[in-house]
């Protein structure tokens, strides 16, 4: 390895912190191996060594590395190798192959089988520095991806989606079974009853989640530029065809394609439409080239298709061809129990985003966040929670921070809230044993003051001792009913 006069001002600049890479160094000559060595550790990378093809080998198939250099020519296990070991052990790593002018040819096809790249001997520390300094950027790159995968998987993953109602399980135990398939979807349900979200965990739990996932919704583009966006178009097709376009289904080839309100879909873009999902081909507007695409499609609407069929302005054949699976998102008026997880769950977020101090709902609120039959949903519900936390200045989100729409929904002095759960046919009281009424009142009650258990005491008006017995008491009856289970299994 050679000295370089400006190794100083050649040098790339220095990322934040070196020392988070691990790298390996492989040479047969030692003094080769320690120069290298010492170059890099001089800038800040923790580097391993080994002399000898074997000694990588066993330290590749026990630890791991984010970079590798390694020499082309060595005894018993040579660089090729090497590399194959690595990309086999650590998928991950980026390897260097190092070589003399007369192996050239092999280091090129090194990179073919996946080197990221070759030095040529006599090696200079800059050169080397500023190769290393690539890969680690290479390395660092697939970091971020990955954390942003997790990121969306925490997001949009199943268990990104919050629920604890039996309504949304079944969902859920559907969604598991489509997601990993390449079914065409259909969802259905109410505006806001969060259809993008479940269109994203499925795309984010199918093969295709390292490809994109492309968003259109169809009633907020304009009915004569809804063909341009699905399908592109090319230059001068219309008058501000100022240049070629692709469109989403050209952008998310490889991947999915969610449309949105697809019942407001133009009846001509039906016809084409079908014709995609039949050949799986589009042509731009205006243009007469077939371009083949490789897209899953999952749509939605909050609209009555097969009504629509009847009156003409849906075709039959492209609904069938959209309803491959079908999933149905239930309003939020019938899946009560998910309100307040749900209420929970967009506090906590908008207290993050707003950068406001702690704050929690009072049991009166919760009540009735309950008993409110959102006709708006989700989205509903998260408006009014951003607007509360927003509006709290005391650390307490109670009938101060309500909107307007809770205020007013709120029940004439001295009237009833009939709890709801009481009138949804979840459960038939008629002939029931007392105790299992009983219990079925403590049980929603604790689920309606987010468990506090002196407030359900109060709603109950019995004493908190009685409730804590009774809560034992029920524990006690579950356990012996599981033991008992188990010994009949």
């Amino acid at each position: 390895m050679t000295s370089d006069s400006q190794d100083a001002a050649d040098s790339p600049v220095e990322p934040p912190d070196r020392s988070k890479y691990r790298l390996l160094v492989v040479d047969n000559e030692a003094a080769h191996a320690r120069a290298m060595t010492e170059s890099l550790e001089k800038v800040g990378y923790v580097c391993e060594v080994a002399t000898s093809g074997p000694d990588a080998a066993a330290l590749i198939q026990r630890e791991t590395f984010d970079i590798i250099i390694t020499d082309m020519v060595m005894n018993d296990v040579d660089g090729m190798k090497i590399l194959a070991m690595a990309k086999e052990r650590l998928p991950e790593c980026e390897v260097v192959m190092v070589t003399g002018h007369a192996t050239v040819p092999i280091a090129v096809e090194a990179m073919q089988q996946g080197a990221f790249n070759f030095l040529e001997k006599p090696i200079t520390p800059s050169r080397l520095r500023a190769i290393v300094e690539k890969a680690a950027e290479n390395v660092e790159l697939r970091r971020q991806n990955t954390e942003l995968m997790q990121r969306l998987d925490e997001r949009f993953g199943f268990e990104g989606i919050i629920y604890t109602s039996k309504k949304m399980q079944t969902v859920i135990d559907r969604l598991r079974r489509i997601a990993a398939t390449d079914a065409t979807v259909l969802i259905t349900g109410e505006s806001g009853t969060g259809k993008e979200m479940v269109a994203q965990a499925i795309h984010q739990n199918s093969p295709r989640k390292n490809k994109r996932m492309v968003a259109l919704n169809t009633r907020a583009v304009s009915e004569n530029l809804v063909e341009s966006e699905l399908f592109g178009h090319v230059k001068g097709s219309f008058t501000d065809a100022v240049s070629d376009r692709e469109g989403a289904f050209e952008y998310a080839n490889g991947g999915s394609l969610f449309l949105d309100e697809v019942g407001d879909m133009p009846m001509s873009t039906q016809i084409k439409l079908l014709r995609v999902l039949e050949e799986s081909q589009i042509t731009r507007v205006g243009g007469n080239k077939s371009i083949k695409v490789n897209v899953r499609l999952i749509s939605a609407t909050n609209r009555p298709l097969e009504e629509m069929i009847d009156n003409g302005t849906f075709r039959n054949d492209l609904y069938f061809r959209l309803k491959v699976v079908t999933i149905e998102l239930p309003p939020l008026r019938e899946r009560r129990d998910d309100v307040i997880p749900l209420m929970d769950h967009f506090r906590k977020m908008f207290l993050r985003r707003h950068g406001k101090p702690a704050a929690h709902f009072t049991p009166a609120v919760t009540k009735k966040f309950f008993s409110y039959d959102w006709p708006g949903n989700i989205r509903q519900l998260r408006n009014f929670v951003e607007t509360m936390v927003v509006l709290d200045t005391d650390g307490s989100l109670d009938d101060d921070d309500l909107p307007p729409e809770l205020i007013d929904d709120a029940p004439v002095e001295g009237e009833e809230i009939t709890p709801p759960a009481l009138t949804d046919g979840s459960m038939n009281f008629i002939g029931r044993p007392l105790a299992e009424i009983e219990r079925w009142a403590i049980e929603e009650t604790l689920k309606l003051t987010g468990n506090n258990r002196e407030e359900a005491a109060k709603l109950l008006k019995i004493g908190a001792r009685t409730l804590y017995r009774r809560l034992d008491q029920y524990k006690k009856d579950d356990d012996d009913a599981e033991a008992k289970a188990n010994a009949t299994d």
